[in-house]
Formats: C-alpha cells, sequence, structure tokens
C-alpha cells in the first residue's frame, strides 16, 4: 500500500525534526512538507511545498497528492513566534479550520494526526492532582495559546464525527524541551532572574524533543489506536526546584503584577513573557500519562527532570534519558 503522509509548520523545530524522522521509515513512500516559509533546516526525503494551510490551495495539494495521513504540527505557542498573538489565533484556529475542511473533502485521508498540549486543561487553584483526558478546563483558565487549543480540539472532534472513516489522534502533549527549541517555558528560564508568584510554586511536567516525536510517529501508524491521549515525561518539577537546577535567582511577585505588568516585563526584561502564562507560574498542571502507556504503548525515554537538565545543568553527564531522576510527585 502507498502511503503519502503531509505534515503542517515544518518551518519550526518540531516540523522539521519530524520530517527528518519520518524519513527513516521505508515503509512511507513520499512525505510532502508544508509550510508558508522554506525551512532553514534539512528535511530529510521529504519534499517541501511552500502553501498556507489557510489558503484553500491546501485541499488540491491534499487531493492531487493523494496524501493519506495528515500530521498537523502547524499550531503555534508562542505569540512572539508568530508576531502578535492576533496573527497567531489566525493561523492556529483559522489554520487548522481550513486544513480539516481539506480534510474532510479528501477521499484519500484516512489518518490525521495532531499535536495539541496540555494547556487546554488550563491552570487554577481547582485543579486536580493529574488531569486526566475526560478533565475539562475551568472556564476562566484558558486564554491566549491555551484558549486557540480548546478551539482547535473542538474542531477535531466535529471533524471526527463528519468524517467517521478517518481515524483520528489528538496527543495533548506537556511542554516540549530539547536542542534547539524555543518556547515560551525556555525564554522564562533562559533570564537571568526569574519572577515567580508571591506565596506560589506552580508544577510542571516536560517532554523531551525526542520523545515527542516518537510519540508523533507512532500516531501516525495506520494500525496505532485512535483518540485523545495525554503525553508527558515521568516526575514533576516546581518553579523553585526548577530555579535551582538551572541555578537562576528567583524574585518574589504579586500575582496581579505580573499580569499587569506583563507588557512593560516583555519590553524591558523577557522579551518571551506572556501575561497569560501567570496562573500556569503560579498553579503549573500536571497530567496523567495512564493511557498513553497502556493503549498507546507508549513509554517517554526521558523523564521531566533528565530532559529539564539537559538544557540548564552544567552537568552534562547527569542528563542522559537513563538518568534516573524522576521525581515522584507524580
Amino acid at each position: 500500500m502507498t502511503r503519502t503522509l503531509l505534515v503542517t509548520g515544518v518551518a519550526r523545530v518540531v516540523g522539521g525534526a519530524m520530517c527528518r524522522r519520518l524519513s527513516l521509515d521505508p515503509d512511507i513512500d513520499r512525505i510532502l512538507a508544508v509550510d508558508t516559509v522554506a525551512p532553514p533546516h534539512d528535511l530529510g526525503r521529504a519534499q517541501f511545498v511552500r502553501a498556507d494551510i489557510r489558503n484553500p490551495v491546501i485541499s488540491r495539494i491534499i487531493d492531487q497528492e493523494e496524501v493519506d495521513t495528515v500530521l498537523h504540527l502547524g499550531v503555534i505557542t508562542s505569540s512572539r513566534l508568530a508576531g502578535n498573538r492576533s496573527r497567531q489565533k489566525d493561523i492556529n484556529v483559522v489554520g487548522t479550520m481550513q486544513l480539516l475542511a481539506a480534510c474532510q473533502n479528501a477521499t484519500s485521508v484516512r489518518r490525521l494526526v495532531v499535536k495539541s498540549s496540555g494547556a487546554v486543561y488550563g491552570a487554577s487553584k481547582r485543579d486536580p492532582a493529574r488531569f486526566t483526558e475526560q478533565s475539562t478546563a475551568t472556564p476562566a483558565s484558558t486564554r491566549g495559546f491555551a484558549r486557540d487549543s480548546v478551539e482547535v480540539e473542538g474542531y477535531v472532534r466535529g471533524f471526527a464525527r463528519r468524517r467517521p472513516g478517518v481515524s483520528v489522534v489528538m496527543l495533548r502533549m506537556a511542554n516540549v524541551m530539547g536542542p534547539g527549541l524555543h518556547t515560551a517555558l525556555t525564554d522564562y528560564f533562559d533570564t537571568p532572574v526569574l519572577p515567580v508568584p508571591f506565596g506560589y510554586d506552580g508544577r510542571f511536567q516536560l517532554l523531551h524533543l525526542d520523545d515527542a516525536l516518537e510519540a508523533l510517529r507512532l500516531a501516525a501508524k495506520p494500525d496505532a489506536p485512535t483518540g485523545t491521549f495525554n503525553v508527558a515525561g515521568d516526575g514533576i518539577l516546581t518553579l523553585r526546584q526548577a530555579a535551582r537546577i538551572a541555578h537562576r535567582p528567583v524574585v518574589p511577585a504579586l500575582r496581579e503584577s505580573l499580569g499587569l505588568l506583563g507588557p512593560l516585563i516583555q519590553r524591558t526584561w523577557m522579551p518571551g513573557f506572556d501575561a497569560n502564562e501567570t496562573d500556569f507560574l503560579s498553579y503549573g498542571r500536571a497530567l496523567d500519562t495512564t493511557k498513553m502507556r497502556e493503549v498507546l504503548k507508549f513509554e517517554p525515554r526521558y523523564t521531566t527532570r533528565a530532559t529539564f537538565e539537559q538544557r540548564y545543568s552544567p552537568i552534562p553527564a547527569l542528563a542522559g534519558p537513563t538518568a534516573n531522576w524522576t521525581d515522584r510527585h507524580e
């Protein structure tokens, strides 16, 4: 059976690395790598196609190339990467709507894999110890990228109802961290001094870039289980634990001031700071990954702590995938 995959968002690190990993699979005949700009990195044997998924031209590409599997990696996590918040929402939400419309009209499409985010659960003081895939966010706790993720997932569920013959997989990933990858969280920890909400110590999980790619690769296989899966590395860190590992001093700040002074902080201190992340810095979130292990049959190689230490620890020997640094707060 001929297999043709289409991957969106290939100009960014995750999309480009995904194309290179898929290129190693002899069972995949063709890989179409789609983005609005030419990627600055190697795409393996993937064929780059300059296209905007917000444009109906994506429908013609899927039809003409008889694409059977679509990996949607084009949702942007940071407004800074998009240029501004309005453009980020347009790319994330409108782009997803147009891509799903193209998939709905294409008889060749049999599988859709969407890289989603644990941000759909939001962050609030009423959160459970761990979010399962059946959990829902507190209504006021999703803003910015988190709100985009909720909307994207809503459109994907609608698509699944309209096209029951298409296998749909959504991977709700913890914050991804790895070589060359810049996110709102890495921008935060790259800052010499970290503002931490006074009286709070948000907890978080990480997913190593290599593990994120492997989870996506497994989800794209024709016989892989379908549904929604939380994906995260073992263990939990708090902001203050992470600050100690990274040797960053912390500055307590009132939660309200972080939100109100967000634009000033961006201009003068922390370009990647997003005031919408104040709740995450205060409460954080943790994902239950039982379904990932038991149904998807995926076991991450890196723990949360090993992933963080690989980037921020001054002792490289402690940062490998076999380092036993699982924090059993999880």
